[in-house]
């Protein structure tokens, strides 16, 4: 069996966001001009932002609110930020056991480290803008075991790194869009993760 190394999504896996990436979203309708319902936003997050933005902003200004979202998003979006129920504890046991932490990200390497920073989680490697399919590229690179995620794409990366995805129902989508996307467990929060994880590998070392 290979060494336990663990993957996390970030934004409603370890971190809840929302409330920062909603005040982001105001700055960014201050800033230009162009009206966007923050509230609809944080309850659909996972996909990259150009996609967000692209229901909001015509397909030539995109570009330029990517750019401008992101010069605003360190002062808006990281203070308000909060670790999920159970996120510190998940860290910890896998640590306890040896194991390294990933973080794959579809945000920005550089805005998912400064979330990181500031609630003191210390990670191995993190991976970012990258989105379903692209995380497994990451996945594998870095040797994981195991990836957990709170949207379906994440059980996709899962399932094409070849490792088993493990479900937290703490974002957008429900335990049986995460089963059905091919989650090996579903967890209603990272709280129930240690138990989980121990019963994942007692399984892997009887096969």
């Amino acid at each position: 069996m290979s060494a336990l190394t663990v993957g996390f999504d970030l934004d409603m896996t370890l971190v809840d966001s929302r409330p920062g990436i909603a005040a982001a979203f105001r700055a960014l309708t201050a800033r230009t001009g162009v009206p966007v319902d923050a509230d609809l936003v944080v309850s659909r997050l996972g996909p990259p932002l150009r996609t967000e933005l692209a229901y909001w902003f015509p397909p030539e200004q995109v570009e330029s609110a990517v750019h401008a979202y992101r010069e605003l998003y360190p002062a808006y979006a990281i203070t308000p930020t909060v670790p999920m129920p159970g996120a510190r504890e998940a860290i910890d046991a896998i640590r306890a056991r040896g194991g390294r932490v990933l973080v794959v990200t579809a945000k920005m390497g550089r805005l998912a480290r400064l979330h990181l920073e500031h609630l003191g989680f210390t990670v191995d490697e993190l991976a970012g803008d990258l989105f379903a399919e692209q995380k497994a590229t990451a996945l594998r690179e870095h040797g994981a075991t195991h990836y957990v995620g709170d949207h379906v794409a994440d059980m996709v990366a899962a399932g094409a790194a070849g490792v088993p995805g493990i479900g937290v129902a703490t974002g957008p989508c429900s335990p049986d869009e995460l089963r059905a996307a091919g989650a090996e467990v579903v967890l209603d929060d990272l709280t129930g993760f240690s138990r989980a994880l121990d019963g994942m590998i007692q399984l892997a070392l009887e096969q």
